[in-house]
């Protein structure tokens, strides 16, 4: 489409981008959306998500796609790049009154071609479990809101049950049900069954069965999402206080915890193997935190405001053969026992086994490839790649590296002085990390000892500079508003009036503004509150400085919508992505583009119907 703002191209709608693998390209006859295909007036609505479900149909088309728009929720065959969208004959339709849909999620398990189990959680705090191909609704949960009477955040069935769901809200607890049991005609009493550092578990007291199962009460404030780990063995949270805690679930332990730069945390996923976390949120960045060191060890930057949705692409993460290097203190043996991915963790999805193959009799070190995405409501997407240069820095490189900031750390410059070096060449950025010196920081199964800080021989980034003291933590995050933009169009050049724009929109989307402008007693107090809390963690093992950890440059950083993006999905054949407006977009991986041809198109054929 025609850029923006005088021809911008940094204001440009993008239709393709270009990674290492080829052309990913919109197709733009594979877009849903309600069926008048109007522009949703999104103000006051909750995010539009997309759930996905294969029920094994034996024509080859057994994709489902279901959406939530406004008070709407869509259920359609979803043709990818097959064929071209058809908006006119959705599976079921169903339109609410006096609440709205804010997440669903299917069951895999029994998905058929004649039925599908999908749950779907409310503004006003009920959860519906209802089959869209049948057009029935099984059960309602929670309908008189006894349990909780906040937003469902997030539900998700349990991995591996045909009865369980796990339900977040907005007040900061979950709760666990199984579809069998009734919810009572009276508010549950809870009996405490484990503690622990900012959370609790409660058993539900009751003669009968009955739900909830579990109430877990985590963190201040909003629990925003939680991702169970793909052996469906621990669940990742990501919390409105800034945390992200991770849990054994069947035994509630807490098993590790990191901290946000600053602000909440938005979302999290896990890495296909299950050896990284990565979480975003309202300090523009996406962390990556180490399942089995429980430590953070790398952060990208390429937002320009809150990092709304993350996800890895299993396609195209991968490990070369080869023999592995050690990521962890120990021995070399004993880091080959645990190379395989499953190791010690039997994971449940053999589809990814290809990530732990090795091959013994070569002596080269591995190379490792996590790719993963984010959108934001700065209407981006990003795709990131996370190497070995970066998951075992103490090892010399076995590759010129791309996209990824890191050298030596160094002391840090004298008061007042800012270091800023910038990297203009956003395609082959040599990477100085094979002489970084050993990772030092001790292997952590807890996240109580906040005290240990880093130490100063990590690696830091290039593109930030060295904060003094820990009393500066505010002026971390501010530094992070004014003077960092986005790497992929980064340019020595920018204009005064650019600068300003992006200024304004960081430092809002941080909350360095409160809502009304005028309350100026509101402003302070909270800007006093934030930096006391981040005063206490930034600088420790939960929160490390800037220059502690290397900053990853964006592989890949465009606008492709007009309003905040809320769904990022990775497929087979493409990856799917959906903004406030109520568009549901469908990217071709590359080779993948020519499966649409002109006879697809609804709008060649008289009656409106795909041919």
């Amino acid at each position: 489409m025609a850029a923006e703002g005088g021809g911008k191209e940094m204001n440009e709608i993008k239709t393709q981008f270009t990674t290492r693998e080829g052309v990913y390209k919109l197709l733009t006859h594979s877009e849903y959306s309600r069926p008048n295909r109007v522009p949703f007036n999104s103000q006051g609505s909750n995010p539009v998500k997309v759930s996905f479900v294969n029920v094994n149909d034996q024509s080859g088309n057994g994709d489902r796609i279901c959406f939530n728009v406004g008070r709407e929720l869509y259920f359609y065959i979803y043709k990818g790049v097959r064929k071209a969208a058809d908006l006119s004959k959705p599976i079921d339709k169903r339109i609410y009154k006096g609440t709205q849909p804010t997440c669903h999620d299917f069951n895999p398990l029994t998905a058929t071609a004649e039925s599908v189990s999908l749950l779907v959680g409310f503004s006003a705090g009920q959860v519906q479990l209802i089959d869209p191909i049948k057009k029935e609704t099984s059960k309602l949960f929670n309908e008189e809101r006894l349990i909780d009477k906040s937003r469902v955040t997030c539900v998700r069935w349990v991995p591996g049950s045909e009865s369980l769901f796990l339900v977040a809200h907005s007040s900061g607890s979950m709760y666990l049900y199984n579809v069998e049991n009734t919810c009572g005609t009276t508010a549950p009493h809870y009996q405490l069954l484990k503690q622990g550092e900012s959370y609790a578990v409660h058993t539900c007291k009751s003669k009968s069965a009955r739900n909830p199962l579990l109430r877990w009460t985590v963190g201040e404030g909003a629990l925003n999402e939680f991702a169970f780990s793909p052996d469906g063995k621990f669940l990742a949270c990501a919390s409105q206080d800034g945390f992200l805690r991770v849990f054994g679930f069947d035994a509630a332990e807490l098993h590790g915890t990191m901290k946000s730069y600053f602000g909440g945390l938005l979302c999290v996923c896990w890495s296909p193997d299950g050896r990284y976390i990565v979480a975003g949120g309202e300090d523009d960045l996406v962390t990556v935190w180490s399942f089995l060191d429980c430590r953070v060890i790398a952060r990208g930057h390429g937002h320009k405001s809150w990092v709304s949705v993350v996800a890895f692409d299993h396609c195209t993460t991968s490990v070369e053969d080869g023999e592995p290097p050690a990521e962890f203190s120990g021995s070399d043996e004993d880091f080959h026992e645990q190379i395989h991915f499953g190791a010690g963790v039997d994971r449940a999805n053999s589809s990814h086994s290809r990530l732990s193959k090795r091959n013994s009799t070569d002596s080269r070190p591995v190379s490792v490839t996590y790719r993963f995405g984010s959108v934001g409501q700065d209407t981006q997407l990003c795709l990131w790649d996370l190497t070995e240069d970066i998951l075992f820095p103490h090892l010399p490189l076995s590759r010129t590296r791309t996209h990824t900031n890191v050298m030596n750390a160094t002391s840090p410059p004298a008061t007042g002085q800012t270091t800023t070096t910038v990297s203009t060449n956003t395609t082959t950025a040599t990477n100085s990390s094979g002489t970084n010196g050993k990772d030092n920081v001790s292997n952590s199964s807890t996240s109580g000892n906040t005290s240990n800080s880093l130490p100063n021989t990590l690696p830091r980034s290039n593109s930030l500079p060295h904060a003094s003291n820990p009393g500066n933590s505010i002026m971390d995050s501010a530094f992070i508003a004014t003077s960092v933009s986005k790497f992929a169009t980064l340019s020595l050049h920018d204009s005064r009036k650019e600068r300003h724009e992006k200024d304004h929109k960081r430092n809002h989307s941080m909350g360095h503004i409160s809502s009304k402008s005028s309350d100026k007693l509101n402003q302070l107090s909270s800007s006093r509150t934030a930096k006391a809390d981040a005063a206490k963690t930034l600088g420790t093992a939960l929160c490390p400085r800037m220059e502690e950890v290397p900053l990853l440059e964006p592989l890949v950083c465009k606008k492709i919508a007009h309003e905040r993006l809320t769904v990022l999905i990775f497929l087979e054949d493409c990856l799917v992505t959906a903004c406030q407006e109520g568009f549901v977009c469908t990217w071709a991986r590359p080779g993948k583009v020519g499966l649409l041809s002109s006879q697809n198109n609804p709008a060649n054929s008289p009656s409106g119907t795909v041919v």
